[in-house]
């Protein structure tokens, strides 16, 4: 069970990771993680929980620290109708998972910044525990599910290597 954080247009990767902050360390840097559009996002911000952004969800430039300080926090998942390419990849590289939504259901009625859900990765849905009523996303390809219940591409490849035999 998570809290849904809901999210306007166009979050860029700087809104994300600030600049001014990327060389300091991890959880310094995500304590100003959506600053500028949620200033109580880094502090309330609990793992398990989703967030539901508007179109272009991580434009701007190709920082994976944007999506790193998402995972750092236990982000379960990010919906939206539209993604940032590289950062739509990072997530994925970084074992957060990116569904893409339809613009219609940017105005689903359970659509409540704060409302209570349950998200299953294999089916791509999100359940609204107030209401039990569900939403539907892009599901991934297996192979990328796989990717992400391992902790992203680096463990995912590490675990390929481990199991595979050498002859």
């Amino acid at each position: 069970m998570g809290r849904l954080w809901r999210l306007d247009d166009n979050i860029d990767t700087d809104v994300l990771a600030p600049g001014a902050y990327m060389k300091a360390p991890l959880d310094e840097l995500a304590s100003h993680c959506l600053s500028a559009v949620r200033p109580e996002f880094a502090k309330e911000v609990k793992s398990g929980d989703i967030i539901i952004a508007g179109h272009n969800m991580g434009i701007g430039s190709s920082r994976e620290q944007a999506a790193e300080v998402l995972k750092y926090f236990g982000i379960s998942a990010i919906f939206s109708p539209l993604f940032g390419g590289i950062f739509y990849r990072n997530a994925i590289n970084m074992g957060l998972p990116a569904l893409q939504i339809n613009d219609s259901d940017l105005n689903h009625p359970d659509l409540i910044d704060g409302a209570e859900v349950m998200f299953n990765l294999p089916n791509a849905t999100l359940i609204f525990k107030k209401t039990g009523n569900t939403l539907m996303a892009e599901p991934l390809p297996s192979f990328l599910i796989d990717l992400i219940y391992d902790g992203g591409l680096v463990p995912h490849l590490e675990k390929k290597l481990k199991n595979r035999v050498i002859s």
